[in-house]
């Protein structure tokens, strides 16, 4: 049972560190276990802000309200990129900031339509909740009458700015190109 390192008596504690300091010796008579925890490693626990309750409830308009200082920081990036555009010499710098500010104008096109939604929803609702107060019964709208309102406004609006004949043209050659690929092909003609 004297386990000889090659160590004289005098180094005896040295010899006790080394004993304890190598890797366990594990018997070759008995079997492995399959899944052996060699050390308990603690798990990461991972959590997603968008489910978490601890992340609060998502409130758009309190959302843009905290974060309407970055429309005047993509404001200035959009000029910024403006003028890089006008200076610009080669063409594939030019392609590829044209394309960044196309889509730079497409989200902020998108950002207006979906203030402009919610601030119709928002009015639909106080009306709404003024017809309530004088004892009214409250009325829901379906998603299909949503999209009519939607559609009666976008056709005001383009009244308005004067792009009405257009649109309907565009809209009328999209339709006949539509039709013609539903019909089936026609032998003679």
């Amino acid at each position: 049972g004297n386990v000889s390192l090659g160590l004289s008596r005098s180094s005896a504690p040295l010899k006790y560190v080394l004993l304890f300091s190598r890797p366990l010796e594990m018997s070759a008579k008995k079997p492995v276990p399959f899944l052996r925890q060699v050390v308990p490693a603690k798990k990461k626990v991972r959590r997603d802000p968008r489910f978490d309750d601890l992340s609060g409830e998502y409130k758009p308009e309190i959302f843009m309200k905290t974060y309407s200082f970055l429309d005047s920081i993509k404001q200035k990036e959009k000029e910024m990129v403006q003028k890089q555009l006008k200076k610009c010499r080669n063409a594939e710098q030019k392609e590829k900031l044209q394309q960044l500010l196309n889509r730079m104008t497409q989200q902020e096109r998108a950002q207006k339509k979906q203030q402009e939604l919610r601030e119709r929803e928002l009015s639909w609702k106080r009306q709404q909740r003024e017809l309530a107060k004088q004892g009214k019964k409250p009325f829901f709208l379906k998603k299909s009458e949503k999209r009519k309102l939607e559609l009666v406004d976008k056709y005001t609006e383009l009244k308005r700015s004067g792009k009405l004949e257009s649109f309907l043209s565009k809209k009328r050659k999209r339709n006949a190109i539509k039709d013609k690929r539903r019909l089936p092909p026609q032998k003679g003609l």
